[in-house]
C-alpha cells in the first residue's frame, strides 16, 4: 500500500444550494483540523445532486468562505452531478441483488395513505414511514408501468434487505473525543427509504456511501443530525461491499432561541459575519475552537 493510501482521508461535503453559516464552519474546521492532527489528506466535495436547488454562484461563495477560513483541500473537486453513472451502477448492483423495487407514488398519495392514522410509525426525521404501496404491487402491473415510462424512485425493502445480513450491523463512533465506542446500527426504523430519485439514478444515502468509497475516505466528522441516517449508510455499505468509515458525530451550532441555523429561519451567513468585520479567528470562536 503506498503512504498517500494508508494516510487517513478526512472529507467535508457541502451542498451549494445556500450560503455557508456557522454550522457549515464547525463541521468543515473539525474534518480539517482532524486531517492535520493525523496526518492525513483533507478532501472537498460538493453534494449538488439537486439539480433543482443548486446554483454555481453559491458553490463559489463556499469556495470562497472555505478558503478565507484558512482551509486548503486537494484538487481536484468531486462534484457528485459529474458521477451519476458511478450511482447507476451501485443501483443495478441493488437491483441485482433483489433488495429494491420502483416506487410509483407521488408525496401526495402517500400523505393520502397514512392520513388520518394518529399512531402511524415515522422514522427518526419525523416523516411517516412509506406504507409499502408499490411493494405489494403485482409483477406485471410493475413492468407495465415502467414500459410506459412511468418514472420512479427506488426503494430499498428494508426487511428482505436486513434479512440478509449475516451479523448485526454497527459502526465505530468517536463523536468529538478521542475515545471510540461500538453503536448498533438499526436501519430499520427508517423503512422502505428511497434510494434513487425519480429524476436522478441516487439520492443522498446511496451517493454518499458510493463517494465516500471511492475516494478512501476513512474519517466523517458530521453533525449528530445524521447520527441516525449512518444506520442507512451502513447497511447500504455491507449491500455493496464497501468499507466503513470512523464516524465523528458532532453538536450542532444552535441559534440564540436553541433552533438549528438554516436559510429559512433568517441565519446569519458567513457572507453576513464576513461583512460585519468579523475574521477566521473569530468564527473559531464563536464555534468554540479558539
Amino acid at each position: 500500500m503506498s503512504e498517500t493510501q494508508s494516510q487517513p482521508v478526512w472529507r467535508f461535503a457541502p451542498s451549494p444550494n445556500g450560503l455557508l453559516h456557522l454550522g457549515h464552519a464547525y463541521s468543515a474546521l473539525r474534518n480539517y483540523e482532524g486531517a492535520r492532527r493525523s496526518g492525513g489528506r483533507f478532501l472537498l466535495r460538493i453534494e449538488d445532486i439537486d439539480s433543482g436547488r443548486s446554483r454555481p454562484e453559491y458553490e463559489a461563495a463556499i469556495l470562497d468562505d472555505l478558503a478565507w477560513l484558512g482551509l486548503e483541500w486537494e484538487k481536484p473537486v468531486r462534484r457528485q452531478s459529474e458521477h451519476f453513472g458511478e450511482y447507476a451502477l451501485a443501483l443495478d448492483r441493488l437491483r441485482n441483488r433483489g433488495v429494491v423495487y420502483p416506487c410509483f407514488c407521488t408525496r401526495g398519495e402517500i400523505s393520502r395513505a397514512v392520513e388520518g392514522t394518529s399512531d402511524w410509525p415515522r422514522d427518526p426525521d419525523g416523516a411517516p414511514l412509506y406504507p409499502g404501496t408499490c411493494k405489494r404491487m403485482g409483477r406485471e402491473q410493475r413492468e407495465a408501468f415502467l414500459m410506459a415510462g412511468r418514472h420512479a424512485a427506488w426503494r430499498l425493502d428494508m426487511a428482505d434487505a436486513c434479512a440478509g445480513l449475516e451479523q448485526p450491523l454497527g459502526w465505530r463512533e468517536f463523536g468529538e473525543g478521542q475515545d471510540g465506542r461500538d453503536v448498533r446500527a438499526e436501519p430499520q426504523v427508517w423503512g422502505d427509504v428511497v434510494v434513487a430519485r425519480r429524476d436522478v439514478p441516487t439520492s443522498y444515502h446511496l451517493a454518499v456511501v458510493v463517494d465516500d468509497a471511492l475516494q478512501g475516505v476513512t474519517d466523517v466528522a458530521r453533525g449528530m443530525d445524521l447520527f441516525h441516517a449512518t444506520s442507512v449508510h451502513r447497511l447500504l455499505q455491507e449491500l455493496l461491499d464497501l468499507p466503513a468509515p470512523d464516524y465523528r458525530h458532532h453538536h450542532l451550532i444552535l441559534d440564540e432561541g436553541g433552533g438549528k441555523l438554516s436559510k429559512s429561519r433568517g441565519s446569519k451567513t458567513l457572507r453576513d459575519l464576513r461583512s460585519e468585520g468579523a475574521t477566521p479567528a473569530d468564527i473559531r470562536r464563536m464555534v468554540g475552537l479558539a
